[in-house]
């Protein structure tokens, strides 16, 4: 169960604070607290320094055991947001809501639209949008681990919000129900249940990132959470343009070797990009150091995921 009051941050209740960015000239790195009037969540959100228009957000969600703070230095988000005129908000999970502040991806209670997390994270989404100059159709959603699981839900239940995600070392929607069927899925895998009917609104491009040396989140879980939106694609579609090319490639990046799949449609748009990152564990591909569970070593995931997403956007 969330807790609204479940800190001090709650008692405060204290709207967006913005304090200078250390090493990004003009821009912003503040705090503020979300609460919807059932549940309160509070976060971090970077602003680019410059005079700019309408901005792309890119709503970012830590892994078990991290904060806002260590998830952004981790992944060197700000600095690219800095380059690239984007806003990045950073949700933050309570320890009231999981003891590891873990999203709760393996709970039906946050599988749906309108529902636990998925819901107050949509909220203040939109808030921020609401309170800053947000495009409202360049926005993403990325996460690690449990923040990748959740990043996955959000693309699927909220299509209309989120215009691409991104999943590193994370699972598909619905991959467990329980504590135990985490932890199955998280060591063997699992298969995704099929998708829903399709919405109005049309699957949203994924972009996934997994190391094929994970100890913590089985490599097969990624090939569940790209066959997941491949087959919500194909359903919405119902068409004959439906099929999807895969493209392969290798490389190295980093000092790592990489295996990437690209799917296209026969439009040439792509709808899904999987990175296999040979050597790598669970860990953010190509993160600094000061932030936890990274790898400064391989193809930089954070540089990727907003190429990934700026091309899904503009197309």
């Amino acid at each position: 169960m969330f807790n609204t009051f479940f800190d001090a941050w709650s008692s405060m209740a204290l709207p967006w604070a913005g304090a200078p960015a250390q090493g990004l000239s003009g821009s912003r790195f503040g705090h503020g607290l979300h609460d919807d009037g059932k549940h309160a969540l509070r976060y971090r959100l970077f602003i680019p320094g410059g005079e700019r228009g309408p901005m792309p957000l890119i709503v970012m969600l830590h892994g078990c055991g991290q904060d806002a703070a260590d998830f952004a230095a981790g992944t060197g988000m700000n600095a690219l947001a800095q380059e690239h005129g984007c806003l990045v908000l950073y949700p933050e999970q309570s320890c009231s809501a999981h003891c590891n502040k873990c999203w709760n991806w393996y709970d039906r209670a946050h599988h749906r639209r309108g529902e636990g997390e998925p819901a107050l994270i949509a909220g203040l989404t939109r808030h921020i949008m609401a309170e800053h100059a947000v495009d409202a159709g360049r926005v993403a959603v990325a996460g690690l681990s449990a923040g990748g699981a959740m990043a996955v839900i959000l693309g699927r239940t909220y299509p209309d919000l989120f215009s691409a995600v991104g999943c590193h070392s994370g699972l598909a929607h619905g991959s467990a129900g329980s504590d135990a069927g985490a932890l199955l899925a998280m060591r063997t895998g699992a298969s995704p249940p099929a998708p829903p009917a399709p919405s109005a609104h049309a699957a949203v491009p994924v972009i996934v990132f997994h190391g094929d040396a994970d100890a913590t989140v089985h490599r097969t879980n990624s090939r569940g959470v790209i066959r997941q939106f491949l087959d919500s694609h194909a359903l919405h579609r119902r068409a004959a343009d439906a099929g999807v090319a895969v493209e392969a490639e290798t490389g190295s990046s980093g000092g790592r070797a990489f295996t990437r799949h690209v799917h296209r449609e026969p439009t040439g748009g792509i709808v899904a990009e999987e990175w296999t990152v040979h050597g790598a564990g669970h860990a953010w591909s190509g993160g600094d150091a000061r932030g936890s569970y990274t790898d400064v070593r391989g193809p930089n995931a954070s540089q990727e995921m907003l190429r990934f997403f700026f091309g899904s956007m503009d197309a």
